[in-house]
C-alpha cells in the first residue's frame, strides 16, 4: 500500500524538529537550567504546540536527554575499550572518549537529582563505572597504578573529579579538550606527571587521526 502524499515528508519534519528541539535543550539548559518549555520552544523555532508534541512535559524532555546521553556514553564505552592495551593508556582512552560525552550532556549535571533522580543517574553512568572500575583494578594489578583504594572506590574518586571538572567547565572557569582531564585521571591513579602526559598526547594523536584533517573553515 502507497503511502499518502505528504506523510514522509511530514515523518521527515517531526524527526527534524525533535532533534532540534532536543539540541538546543542542551545548550539553552546548560545556560538556565529554569528554562520553561515554552522559552525552549522560542529557542528551538518552534511552536509550543509542536514541542508539547514531542515532549508533553518537563519531565519526558529531560528523559529523552537523559536517554539520549545514555546511548551515547554506551558507544564511547565501545570506543574507549582495548583490553589488550596497557592500563595507563586504557584509563586515557576511556577518559577521552567520555569527556565530548560529559561536555555535550554537563547542562544534566545541574538538574540530575533534582530532575532525574539519582537511581536514574546511576543507570546512565553504569556502564562507564563498570569499564572505568575494569580498568583500574587491572593497572592495580599490573602495578600501574596505586592500590591504596579498591578499584570501585578510585573508579568512583576519578568519576567524582570528571564531574567536578566538567561542573567548573559548565560554569566557565576550566577549559579543557579532555586532555587535561585524562593527565589529572592518570596522576590521580598514581601515574608518574610526565609518563601522564606522554600516555595522554598519545592518544590524544590517535584520536586526531581518526578524525581525519577537520574541513577549510567556510568564509
Amino acid at each position: 500500500m502507497s503511502q499518502p502524499v505528504g506523510r514522509v515528508p511530514q515523518r521527515r519534519n517531526a524527526r527534524s524538529n525533535r532533534a532540534r528541539i532536543l539540541a538546543t535543550a542542551r545548550r539553552e539548559l546548560g545556560r538556565n537550567p529554569d528554562i520553561t518549555l515554552e522559552e525552549l520552544a522560542r529557542a528551538s523555532g518552534v511552536v509550543r504546540r509542536t514541542l508539547f508534541g514531542h515532549f508533553p512535559g518537563r519531565a519526558a524532555l529531560l528523559e529523552a536527554l537523559a536517554e539520549e546521553a545514555a546511548e551515547t556514553l554506551q558507544a564511547a564505552v565501545a570506543r574507549g575499550t582495548d583490553p589488550a592495551e596497557p592500563a595507563d593508556r586504557a584509563l586515557a582512552r576511556f577518559s577521552l572518549s567520555m569527556w565530548p560525552v560529559g561536555d555535550r550532556y554537563r547542562m544534566l549535571l545541574a538538574l540530575a537529582h533534582r530532575d532525574l533522580g539519582a537511581e536514574r543517574v546511576a543507570e546512565v553512568l553504569r556502564p562507564a563505572r563498570v569499564r572505568a572500575t575494569a580498568v583500574v583494578e587491572r593497572g592495580q594489578r599490573d602495578g600501574v597504578f596505586h592500590p591504596h583504594l579498591p578499584p570501585a572506590v578510585l573508579g568512583a574518586a576519578l568519576e567524582g573529579m570528571t564531574i567536578a571538572l566538567l561542573e567548573e567547565a559548565n560554569s566557565g572557569t576550566f577549559e579543557d579538550d579532555g586532555t587535561r582531564t585524562a593527565v589529572a585521571t592518570l596522576i590521580a591513579a598514581g601515574v608518574p606527571e610526565q609518563q601522564a602526559r606522554t600516555v595522554v598526547d598519545g592518544i590524544a594523536a590517535e584520536f586526531a587521526a581518526e578524525a581525519g584533517p577537520e574541513a577549510p573553515a567556510e568564509a
